[in-house]
């Protein structure tokens, strides 16, 4: 198999892909034509239907694995796939796994290392509310172990929301150790727990795309709800703390206009939306990088307003 990855302007391809877009558009002599997303495991790729009623192109729709004919060109910097003949594969024709984009960190190594944050909090009533999710939910932590963190911007691959979440709850660690000013069962518990909405915000692989209830409600939402649900099992857990608990979710994204509910109000609170900031910004980043030069400038970013580049590296 050919991934994204290694395609290179001026080929001529014949390859399955998964089409996780589909969208009709005019050509500006008013002609209609198909512009495709095309995924593997590597990443995506722009395709382009030019004429879709030919006799070489197959109906197909969004989510079908696709067998493509087409030449590698480039535009605006950018590789993409203009396809002369199209059909849908068969099942015995592709790994479902060779198209959904994965951590390139062990899963199992770093579920390990979070259970050790989650023994390492000694409050009995976080530490219950904890393992009812992360220790006792068979269901919840294979779907946790598999999610995204999001749709696009960092971490959107399967494996991406434990990886960043053990990325937060590290900074949260390494804030309690330099400043002895945070309640550390707390910190860490809020840590743990500030992203679990996204496994019912975002709808799993191959799809990796908003559910109702993340158009409706959004993970910061669902997540409180979810640790409401973990707290109603818990007889006599502190209200205060439940309370102290609850802001620190919906407070980490640390601004009215990002979406939180509230501002942060506890040292807590603030920690975590420093750790989310900075993890999904570094995150970004390093997928923007990702097979670039180190002269390469990458153009205009919104997130950063700013034009990147990577730094120049010394021999």
């Amino acid at each position: 198999m050919r991934y994204i990855n290694t395609l290179h302007e001026g080929e001529t391809i014949r390859e399955v892909f998964l089409c996780k877009g589909k969208r009709v558009a005019e050509t500006r002599n008013g002609k209609p034509y198909d512009n495709l997303r095309l995924q593997d495991k590597t990443g995506t790729l722009d395709g382009k239907i030019w004429d879709p009623n030919s006799q070489g192109i197959a109906d197909y729709d969004e989510m079908d694995f696709i067998e493509v004919v087409g030449d590698v060109t480039s535009y605006n910097g950018a590789l993409q796939l203009n396809i002369k003949q199209l059909r849908i594969a068969g099942e015995g024709e592709y790994d479902p796994a060779d198209y959904m984009p994965t951590s390139e960190k062990s899963v199992d190594g770093m579920y390990e290392e979070l259970m050790g944050y989650v023994q390492a909090v000694g409050n009995p009533y976080l530490k219950k509310a904890l393992e009812f999710y992360f220790v006792d939910n068979s269901e919840f932590i294979s779907g946790f172990k598999g999610h995204s963190a999001a749709k696009t911007v960092h971490h959107g691959f399967a494996g991406g929301l434990l990886e960043h979440t053990l990325s937060v709850v590290k900074m949260c660690d390494y804030f309690a150790g330099a400043y002895h000013i945070f309640n550390k069962d707390l910190l860490y518990t809020a840590a743990l727990f500030h992203d679990i909405g996204k496994t019912k915000e975002l709808s799993a692989f191959p799809e990796n795309d908003y559910t109702d209830d993340g158009q409706l409600l959004g993970h910061i939402v669902i997540g409180v709800e979810m640790i409401t649900d973990a707290i109603r099992t818990i007889p006599d857990f502190p209200p205060v703390l439940a309370n102290e608990l609850k802001h620190c979710i919906v407070a980490h994204h640390g601004e009215l206009e990002f979406g939180s509910p509230k501002k942060p109000a506890l040292a807590e609170a603030l920690a975590l939306n420093m750790a989310d900031c900075t993890d999904a910004k570094f995150q970004t980043l390093t997928e923007v990088f990702k097979d670039r030069d180190n002269n390469e400038w990458t153009g205009y970013n919104r997130l950063f307003e700013s034009n990147l580049r990577k730094t120049t590296m010394g021999k």
